[in-house]
């Protein structure tokens, strides 16, 4: 498996088996934030994502939010909302942050898994520190402008990939 490649590919996050991460033996979900878990367009978590999340903890899960977003207060406020521990200036793509969310969490890498919509910070940070990923498609198409650009050469490495869930 290549550096740029997830494990699965899932259209959304709310959409991932609770009861396959328990499969795997996952211990801890790093979740992004950016239109992963919360829309750039809204700032807040639509209430699917709240039910999975609530799913998740049930399943006696944990989860920690790992946001490269350098506004604090608004990715602190998402985390509490999706009841999650939290980093933010994480940096990604370097697996600094991911590492440090695992130490946070108490977790090993193959029992945490990361999830996020981009490719090149989220997929490439989990792959570097070790956890399998799951890449979602953007839940907006409002996005900052070097993500717009991103978004190009994602495509280019997801060609017509198909998504489960579409």
């Amino acid at each position: 498996m290549g550096i740029f490649e997830a494990t699965r590919y899932i259209r959304a996050v709310e959409l991932v088996s609770v009861d396959w991460l328990k499969e795997q033996g996952i211990r801890c979900v790093l979740i992004d934030r950016d239109n992963t878990c919360v829309p750039r367009d809204s700032k807040v978590a639509p209430p699917a994502v709240l039910d999975w999340i609530r799913r998740v903890h049930e399943a006696g899960i944990t989860t920690c939010v790992v946001s490269n977003n350098f506004h604090s207060k608004q990715v602190e406020q998402s985390a509490r909302e999706l009841d999650s521990d939290v980093i933010h200036h994480a940096m990604k793509p370097a697996p600094f942050a991911v590492k440090a969310a695992l130490k946070k969490m108490g977790v090993k890498p193959e029992e945490a898994i990361l999830i996020g919509d981009q490719v090149y910070t989220d997929v490439v940070a989990g792959n570097l520190a070790g956890l399998r990923t799951i890449l979602v498609r953007p839940q907006s198409t409002a996005d900052l402008w070097y993500t717009h650009i991103m978004r190009i050469g994602e495509r280019l490495i997801l060609g017509n990939r198909t998504f489960e869930g579409e």
